[in-house]
């Protein structure tokens, strides 16, 4: 898919695109081992890949990892990448973490699986609690496993069908939310989604708090979900007072409302419910907390919690809501889950990555200046990114004319010849906790060289 917008002035596309083949054959020449690999998986994986989004995600043909240290990981061609995707946002503890890895040695040694609980559980909820002020929590594998659940809990617990989620989302991959809008219609987005998978979810605009309460005015609402601010479109940061007001009328209809922090964890402590105070019936948490680790979580309010711990679903009628699952909250999820929160996820660590996003977002912006770009850069806490306007967009439509597919992937394979892995196209660069300060500005200076190549 291609974009070109009138927004992404000052760049010659001529150039641009003599730029790409430059770097795809220079790229090309730089991994024939993984050239050797990805001609060896074919028989077996398709597009050489065992799992699809490794073969799309990236602008290079697939390439095979070897191993990770910090803020960095090689391939099997020796080729060091300083890593500012953190898979995205699933590593953002750094590669080969001490702390994670002892962690999840002793705990392997232990026991992988039980089926029950262990102690590293209460641990993991009492810690979340305190953080986000939602008192019970339960596992799951991912944060579309934890999104389901909650869509599910929320439809038992209000009578209702419908949800509404922004447009601009990404909840994970769950027939309710992968939809688009054409025509004023809301469609699945994908082939192989049931034809009904959008019957009953209403996209609406991220900001458009009038929109908002004309839908729920209709009383058939059970769950509204959202993220704090959205940050599968770059991102899309809340106009004032959209939150309260958000709150206020969930409430008022008798709507539960969710806030999807499976990225957003990362950007503040306690996540952006935290930071910027927010409230809600459910909270969703995953990416293994950015460990690498697979894990999600879901909080839920007192009155939910309780309401939930009623309707268990056990063999015996009437059952309650499909929940759980076999290899939820296994010991190897919650110790890491406790060893990330209580050791590598504080307070300070938070702190530090935030003056890292500041120093890669001011960086961004100067580079702009420097080439009489009238853009702006994205900040949330440890995200920046580029936008192609001089204003920063208010909801998904707007954020969209900045996926400019030609700029970022041209750009990000220009990185990556430089040993510099860049964020996937619909997020942008961010700080974890392994990388540093000349970190950070070796990412701003290669990005002013690009931009000096094409502008």
């Amino acid at each position: 898919m291609s974009h070109s917008v009138s927004a992404a002035i000052g760049i010659d596309r001529q150039r641009l695109a003599q730029l790409r083949a430059r770097e795809d054959a220079a790229f090309a020449r730089r991994t024939p081992r993984s050239a050797a690999l990805r001609a060896r998986a074919a028989a077996h994986l398709p597009n050489s890949v065992p799992m699809s989004w490794m073969s799309n995600l990236y602008p290079t043909p697939p390439i095979y990892a070897e191993s990770g240290r910090g803020a960095s990981f090689r391939d099997v061609d020796g080729n060091g990448y300083l890593d500012f995707n953190v898979c995205d946002l699933s590593m953002t503890v750094g590669f080969g973490n001490e702390i994670v890895a002892s962690t999840l040695a002793a705990q392997a040694r232990r026991g992988t699986q039980f089926l029950l609980a262990t102690d590293d559980a209460i641990a993991v909820a009492e810690q979340l609690a305190e953080r986000m002020h939602h008192p019970y929590w339960q596992f799951t594998l991912s944060a579309s496993g934890a999104n389901t659940e909650v869509i599910r809990a929320a439809r038992f617990l209000t009578g209702r069908s419908r949800i509404i989620i922004f447009g601009g989302h990404y909840h994970g991959h769950i027939d309710e939310t992968l939809v688009r809008e054409e025509l004023g219609r809301v469609h699945a987005d994908n082939p192989g989604l049931s034809p009904g998978a959008a019957a009953h979810t209403t996209l609406l605009q991220f900001n458009d708090l009038a929109a908002l309460e004309r839908t729920l005015a209709a009383g058939d609402v059970a769950l509204v979900l959202t993220e704090p601010a959205l940050t599968n479109c770059n991102v899309v940061l809340p106009t004032a007072g959209f939150h309260r007001g958000l709150r206020e009328l969930t409430k008022r209809h008798g709507t539960l409302l969710c806030l999807d922090e499976a990225h957003t964890f990362q950007f503040a402590y306690g996540g952006l419910v935290t930071a910027w105070q927010l409230n809600a019936d459910f909270i969703v948490l995953g990416k293994g907390l950015g460990t690498g680790v697979s894990f999600g979580l879901y909080g839920m309010s007192e009155s939910v919690g309780a309401a939930y711990a009623r309707h268990i679903d056990l063999y015996v009628e009437p059952r309650g809501m499909a929940t759980g699952g076999t290899t939820y909250a296994t010991p190897l999820a919650t110790a890491t889950a406790r060893a990330a929160l209580e050791q590598i996820l504080t307070a300070d660590a938070y702190t530090r990555v935030e003056t890292f996003g500041k120093r890669l977002a001011d960086g961004l912006e100067a580079v702009f200046t420097r080439r009489s770009l009238p853009w702006r850069a994205f900040r949330c806490g440890p995200r920046s990114g580029y936008c192609l306007a001089p204003q920063l967009p208010l909801n998904g439509r707007e954020a969209a004319l900045s996926l400019d597919y030609d700029l970022i992937n041209a750009r990000r394979i220009y990185m990556a010849n430089r040993g510099v892995w860049d964020a996937v196209s619909s997020a942008g660069p961010q700080a974890s906790l392994a990388h540093t300060a000349a970190d950070i500005d070796r990412y701003v200076e290669l990005a002013d060289a690009f931009l000096g190549e094409i502008n």
